[in-house]
């Protein structure tokens, strides 16, 4: 996702192209102009209104703080900045954007979610049983990802075949994802699909919709090519 991850235009794989050669690997590093805290065993150990924000490939992007920002937890220095530091995610209790909980990792100015109302198709197929066949669907367009249908519950039929799964996932755009099986006779399908019923507020018009995983089902979206100058997608 975004510059650096999926098919972001410093990443492994860039969905465009450059006219002159990046070298690889490349890290880009810039203000981020928001206060961010972190908090271990109730004592904050990093209070900094003079964040960077660092891109590097394969990853999402990570805070570095002014040495002075940070005590009492282990530090890595950052050669692009001289005098600044990360401190790994996992080494505090808890990171805090201008006092709201962050999950996860940072979160990316260059990512972006839009989600719109449409008219294209999706089909879902599942051990021959065609479980969607619509066209009153949403899209979801996501930085550097590719672009997903979801549908209405009420539109897979029949209406049973979905149950609700315990597994569950957190995307730090889009919020807390819930997961769904499927059973066709005596045979099920674990975590088919997938639903945000509480999104952020951000992406609140896919609240309860679904989207499926086109590895455990048979998936036909209506959705637009990569232009021909580019190629197709792998």
């Amino acid at each position: 996702m975004s510059l650096t991850t999926g098919r972001g235009p410093l990443s492994a794989h860039p969905a465009g192209r450059f006219d002159v050669s990046i070298p690889a690997p490349v890290t880009y590093a810039e203000p981020f102009r928001r206060r961010v805290t972190a908090v271990r065993d109730g004592i904050v150990v990093v209070d900094s209104e003079q964040v960077a924000l660092v891109h590097r490939p394969g990853g999402p992007p990570t805070w570095a703080f002014p040495e002075a920002d940070v005590r009492d937890v282990e530090t890595v220095a950052v050669p692009l900045l001289p005098g600044f530091v990360v401190v790994a995610w996992g080494a505090v209790d808890g990171w805090f954007e201008e006092g709201a909980p962050v999950h996860m990792h940072p979160r990316n100015p260059y990512h972006r979610v839009d989600v719109i109302a449409t008219r294209r198709r999706l089909r879902v197929e599942l051990l021959g049983l065609e479980l969607v066949n619509t066209d009153d669907t949403v899209v979801v367009y996501e930085t550097a990802l590719e672009p997903l249908l979801y549908v209405a519950k009420d539109c897979v039929l029949p209406a049973d075949v979905l149950e609700p799964s315990r597994t569950t996932t957190y995307c730090p755009y889009k919020g807390v994802a819930s997961y769904w099986s499927a059973r066709v006779g005596d045979r099920e399908v674990v975590d088919v699909a997938w639903s945000y019923e509480d999104p952020l507020p951000e992406c609140t018009g896919i609240r309860g919709l679904l989207a499926f995983y086109p590895d455990r089902a048979r998936v036909t979206q209506d959705l637009p090519p990569a232009a021909s100058v580019f190629g197709r997608r792998g």
